[in-house]
């Protein structure tokens, strides 16, 4: 067996060393090329998505060139009849989608919709809640829900008036009702407290009332008023100067050319008082001396208004010029109690004007085709 020399030895053991540190090298290039190409490799997370658009099938991280096909969720309405089809790119990133969804709409009965501040419809998953009035009760929900399908969860529910207990009438009197019942009295019905002559009710309306309780009952005493007054410019008729009892009436009358306001008749009420007198309201004078003015139906001149008298309440209508366009217009004023207002616009014409001129006047000229501004008017003390 031949013996190897040492430094044979020594050489083979550098030969080897020299392979082993090329191999590892090799081994730890293919290594870093390995993870260098594996870490380089992108991948997607899960695709942007808007409101109403299905999330529930989506994954976390999809793959470059996976694909995915987007759908709107119950209750809304896609954009597109096409598929929203997207993919996964090599950038990481997901190509775009023209698809959006819109929620479905319920519609809102018609006679909800002033208290819906005039709208028609509502979107999905939309709440109405329903409340009564005072007085009345709820049968039905309280709250509806637009579902999926476009429609409600429940129908709107009825508001029914509470009911009261019949009322009780007063001692030495009656009860009188506004209209018909039966067997019991509903919120918001009324009637009427009735006494014995000559007696009146301390008060004379009664109600169902919204706690479901019933007015309590007047008492009945006796009720007289003073002699009835006069009134200005009017006076009574047909009736005896005395006290007058409970409910009973006076009529009332102006003088001549008066015009009468408020209630021709008084009455004795409850309290002991009268009710409003009325007010006889004076006729006006129209206080020009030269012009011409349409009242009654006439385009008068003023000398021919006998007498010169305007009932009240009626309109008297004076003429004013439109310089600019040199034409007239006509300006309505109305007599109020004794006092009828002289148009700003207006200007009497002088004595020569008015006698020698009047072809000239604003009332004989053309009319303009449309009035200036109103102005205010003069009145008259």
């Amino acid at each position: 067996m031949l013996a190897t020399s040492p430094v044979r030895y020594k050489g083979i053991l550098r030969r080897l060393h020299n392979k082993m540190t090329s191999a590892l090298a090799f081994l730890i290039i293919c290594q870093v090329a390995f993870y260098t190409t594996v870490s380089s490799k992108r991948v997607c997370g899960r695709p942007p998505i808007t409101d109403g658009i299905d999330a529930s099938a989506l994954k976390r991280v999809y793959e470059v060139g996976e694909e995915v096909t987007l759908s709107c969720d119950r209750g809304y309405l896609p954009s597109t009849a096409t598929p929203g089809r997207i993919a996964c790119t090599d950038t990481g990133e997901w190509t775009q989608s023209n698809l959006a969804c819109s929620p479905k709409t319920c519609p809102i009965s018609r006679p909800l919709q002033p208290l819906a501040m005039g709208k028609t419809e509502v979107p999905f998953k939309s709440v109405l809640n329903y409340t009564c009035d005072d007085g009345y009760i709820i049968q039905g929900a309280n709250e509806a829900r637009c579902l999926h399908d476009g429609t409600w969860s429940n129908p709107p529910p009825l508001c029914k008036a509470v009911n009261c207990p019949l009322p009780k009438p007063p001692t030495d009197g009656r009860v009188v009702h506004d209209k018909p019942f039966t067997g019991t009295v509903s919120y918001g019905q009324s009637w009427t407290y009735e006494c014995n002559p000559p007696k009146a009710p301390t008060y004379e309306r009664g109600s169902c009332m919204a706690n479901r309780s019933t007015t309590e009952p007047p008492v009945c005493r006796e009720v007289s008023c003073p002699i009835p007054a006069g009134i200005p410019n009017g006076f009574i008729t047909f009736a005896v100067m005395r006290q007058h009892g409970y409910k009973e009436k006076v009529k009332y009358a102006c003088n001549e050319h008066y015009v009468l306001e408020g209630e021709a008749q008084i009455q004795c009420q409850n309290t002991g008082n009268w009710s409003a007198q009325p007010v006889c309201r004076a006729p006006c004078t129209v206080g020009i001396k030269r012009g011409r003015i349409f009242y009654n139906a006439k385009k008068l001149w003023i000398e021919d208004l006998k007498p010169n008298r305007v009932i009240h309440g009626e309109p008297v209508v004076f003429y004013c010029l439109n310089k600019a366009e040199s034409c007239g217009y006509p300006v309505a004023s109305t007599c109020n109690d004794g006092a009828l207002p002289i148009p700003e616009c207006f200007e009497e014409p002088g004595r020569l004007e008015y006698n020698l001129r009047h072809t000239t006047l604003p009332s004989e000229i053309a009319m303009c085709a449309a009035s200036p501004p109103a102005t205010p008017t003069n009145h008259t003390e």
